[in-house]
């Protein structure tokens, strides 16, 4: 019997059966080991020695194959068919010689790109050895990785309250989104006329054609400048009479384009299904796992994750077999069609994502799947089909207009197309983004019968006035086509990488779009200050460009990492210098439109509003970033880092606080004010003056007495509990509006029940909330562990809690809570480190406060931790008395 190692516990069944009893098929779940979050796990003094790291699930798992591999006669590694299933092959294969289980056996490497018997059996059937080069790649990306996310993340966290972390990868694509930001904000729209005219033919029939010369001058596009022009062409045009000067008609093939690769199927299924990135891969990996289909488990896909663009011969014959049968013989082109990719630094080590058997039509296959699986099937099957079918012929007409008025002549022209066969558009038709469209790119319609001479009778002229529109902001779908154009990332990062500029709050998804967020601007404006060349694209990509080399065995990985941390080590040691002021300079330069959006009435947007002599500049807080007045704390005026919150609050008037009326208790001013925060009512002024920030979906135009009033009296007083005699308050809290009493809150649902909840009510609430804890056997002083992360740097176990105001971590007696959204179960060591750190708090265990978290990956981080260790030891051994022998 022999042991076969996959990555996915879906494959199981599948490849069991396909294999029979001789063989006994184990998952190893993806990755078994990863470097330790924590400072030291690459080492480049010691010539980038790595530390790897089992998790406590995957412990389990390698225990279950080691044992099986002990009575085994051989080993198959049969993971997943690119750079990492070959890292997870190497890393099982390490683990196992480790454990020492292996001995003399046999072990294989074998891989496979679908999940069928014919595939498997193949695969079975022509072993191969670990592919060490491909594995080199595989350490050197990884250390890359780790140095410049455990060197770059703690100089921002130090440099730039608020950011949150940094990437190789991550920070280039961060940079696209806000290049893109930048254009749209310095864009200057210009004014320009397109004028078109309704014709008629002898016969009848209606048409229009565009005009695209005058005065003897070629009209490029948006040459008509202003509505003067455009009138004065008009009025030619108006009394002009119309003759066809030429008619030609052109046959014009359109090809079809190869198969799906991963970036290509994940923009096309934004585009016609509005699947992001991750669902897109998710629904993949479930069709190239198998689903089951009649009793039967079957890969419906090739594998997902590649760059290349050709199909296997035995498939391309299976598209063309199908082709004849469900198309017909004159949709089956002469010979196979052949691709080869565009892409920059694509390896083409795999084929393109295919159905697995042509003859598996979307119709047959759909009852079996669900709905975003039957779609996506359908896509993939598809395009795969349309890239072996013939071409499409199409007939394109250009008529060429000439309208003379005394003398005054211009010339006008109408395009038409006509499909006189469909070819592999009957199976295809690529729906491109909206935002990549122009004017131009309209389809043509048909003409009518128009003969050359002949006169034509004008119906209408039309002027229409544009403005030239900026360009569109980058959707998933067009980012992972520009990252793939620029050798940036590959297949299988696309969309981790976008993943994390989410999860780090850098960049949102409005309508489709991404639109880069204050924190995202600022942490890409720093490193494109002080770190200029590692977010460049070209330095980017020829660092992808060597990683593939190492991978074909052409570059030493070592020395590929030498090189890059010499200069990288050099430029985070520069940061230690660094002034904050030097920072802040850098950023108001760069982020100017952001930081100083433009006033309405002309004025100089960089001096304050409310004392008009202060210097508006970008301050770094506790929270991140705001802009604030030079004469604090003479000036107190602050607002966030956002153009969108600036000019609200400039047409609101909350430059300069609004007076709403008198506190008929303290007979203080109330007002109305904007700050980093956004706006906030204040009651008096100076340091003891009383601030309440409007609820979410309170608008500041919407703030009258009563509701100021009331706000900044909080909290409000609703009655006695009945039963204790305590008096029960509600108030708005970080977590939103809630009802108090002697320690215990509870949730209300809606902000107006804060002001508006009765004492009954209120108790109901309180009663549910006790009920609910008691059920669940929580309390107060017990908050739960929700994750264990692994030691901190400097010794002590960081652990995700919930707690009474939600989920948070722990470290010692440090207690960071986290941002509102975060998901306790997602949070890694990295963030975890970064939130502490943002605490600034005491030491974890005895008197001895925690050193400074390292940056630099080397020996002293060893010593740190042995210190720590140790002084945790002597305080255990100290505080620990002996137990007494009892015997037995």
């Amino acid at each position: 019997m022999k042991v076969v190692v996959v990555e996915s516990p879906g494959k199981i069944k599948s490849i069991n059966k396909y294999l029979g009893p001789g063989y006994k098929v184990l998952a190893s779940f993806g990755h078994v080991r990863d470097l330790p979050a924590k400072d030291g796990s690459v080492l480049p003094d010691q010539d980038f020695e790595m530390s790897w790291e089992v998790d406590s699930a995957s412990q389990k798992r390698m225990k279950d194959i080691a044992d099986a591999v002990k009575s085994s006669d051989g080993l198959i590694l049969a993971t997943d068919p690119d750079r990492e299933g070959e890292a997870i092959s190497w890393h099982v294969l390490d683990v196992l010689k480790k454990k020492r289980v292996l001995g003399d056996k046999p072990v294989e490497r074998v891989v496979f790109n679908a999940i069928t018997k014919k595939a498997v059996l193949d695969a079975i059937a022509n072993p191969r050895d670990i592919d060490v080069p491909l594995v080199d790649a595989y350490l050197a990306r990884r250390a890359l990785d780790y140095l410049v996310g455990f060197n770059l993340s703690p100089v921002l966290w130090r440099k730039l309250p608020g950011a949150r972390s940094a990437g190789r990868v991550q920070s280039v694509a961060l940079r696209l989104v806000c290049d893109r930001e930048t254009e749209i904000e310095r864009f200057i729209s210009e004014e320009y006329w397109n004028l078109s005219a309704l014709l008629r033919t002898p016969r009848g029939d209606e048409f229009e054609a565009k005009l695209v010369s005058a005065d003897g001058k070629r009209l490029q596009g948006r040459a008509i400048k202003n509505g003067e022009e455009a009138n004065r062409l008009k009025t030619l045009l108006d009394g002009a009479a119309y003759t066809v000067d030429t008619i030609e008609a052109k046959p014009v093939k359109r090809n079809p384009g190869p198969p799906f690769t991963t970036s290509t199927l994940q923009q096309a299924a934004s585009s016609n299904l509005g699947f992001n990135a991750s669902r897109t891969m998710q629904v993949a990996q479930k069709l190239y796992e198998g689903v089951d289909i009649g009793g039967e488990t079957v890969g419906l896909i090739t594998y997902m994750r590649t760059d290349g663009v050709q199909m296997a011969p035995e498939a391309i014959d299976g598209a063309r077999h199908a082709i004849a049968d469900q198309f017909g013989d004159r949709y089956l082109p002469e010979k196979p069609r052949f691709y080869s990719t565009k892409a920059k630094n694509a390896q083409e080590a795999h084929e393109a994502i295919r159905p697995t058997d042509f003859n598996r039509s979307p119709d047959k296959v759909r009852r079996y799947l669900d709905a975003d699986q039957a779609r996506l099937y359908e896509l993939v099957w598809k395009r795969g089909i349309a890239s072996q079918m013939a071409s499409a012929e199409i007939e394109r007409t250009t008529v060429e207009i000439l309208a003379d008025n005394n003398g005054q002549k211009a010339g006008l022209r109408a395009v038409g197309s006509v499909i006189r066969f469909d070819g592999f558009l009957g199976a295809y038709v690529d729906s491109r983004e909206d935002a990549d469209k122009t004017e131009d790119d309209e389809e043509d319609g048909r003409l009518p019968e128009i003969n050359a001479r002949e006169k034509l009778d004008k119906r209408k002229v039309d002027a229409s006035q544009h403005f030239t529109e900026p360009p569109p902001r980058y959707s998933e779908a067009s980012l992972i086509k520009k990252m793939e154009e620029l050798g940036i990332g590959r297949p299988s990062t696309y969309a981790a990488t976008l993943k994390t500029l989410s999860d780090r709050e850098y960049v949102t998804t409005e309508k489709r779009k991404l639109v880069p967020q204050a924190k995202g601007r600022l942490v890409t404006a720093f490193l494109e200050s002080f770190f200029t060349k590692y977010v460049e694209y070209d330095f980017t990509a020829d660092l992808e460009e060597k990683l593939d080399k190492i991978s074909a065995g052409e570059l030493d990985w070592k020395q590929v990492l030498r090189e890059f941390w010499q200069d990288f080590f050099a430029q985070i040691e520069d940061t230690k210098e660094l002034r904050v002021t030097n920072v802040l300079d850098a950023l108001n330069e760069a982020l100017a439109p952001l930081v100083f959006p433009k006033r309405e009435d002309g004025s100089d947007p960089r001096i304050c509003q409310v004392c008009g002599t202060g210097q508006l500049s970008l301050k770094l807080g506790k929270y991140g970033a705001f802009v604030g007045c030079s004469n604090y704390p003479e000036c107190n005026y602050t607002r966030q880092l956002s153009p969108e919150i600036g000019a609200e609050a400039e047409a609101n008037g909350l430059n300069e606080p609004k007076a709403i009326g008198a506190d008929p208790h303290t007979g203080e001013q109330l007002t109305l004010r904007s700050g980093r925060f956004g706006p906030y009512i204040q009651r008096g002024d100076g340091k003891d003056a009383k601030r309440a920030s409007l609820p979410k979906g309170w608008k500041p135009e919407d703030i009258d007495y009563e509701k100021a009033l009331a706000l900044i009296n909080l909290p409000r007083d609703v009655g006695k509990h009945p039963e204790t005699g305590k008096m029960i308050s509600t108030g708005i809290g970080r977590y939103g509006p809630f009802v108090l009493h002697d320690g215990t809150y509870a949730n209300l649902e809606a902000v107006e029940d804060v002001f508006t909840v009765g004492l009954n009510r209120a108790v109901t609430v309180l009663a549910e909330k006790q009920s609910k804890n008691g059920a669940s056997g929580r309390t107060r002083g017990t908050p739960t562990a929700l994750k264990e992360l692994g030691d901190h740097p400097d010794g002590g176990a960081v652990t995700v809690r919930d707690g009474r105001y939600g989920p948070y971590v722990n470290w010692g007696k440090v207690n960071a809570t986290l941002p509102k959204g975060m998901d306790p179960q997602s949070v890694t060591m990295e963030q975890a480190i970064a939130l502490i750190v943002e605490k600034g708090g005491k030491a974890s265990t005895g008197k001895t406060k925690p050193k400074k978290v390292a940056t630099k990956a080397g020996g002293d981080t060893k010593k740190t931790a042995t210190k720590a260790k140790t002084a945790a030891k002597a305080t255990t051994k100290k505080a620990a008395p002996k137990a007494k022998k009892t015997g037995t």
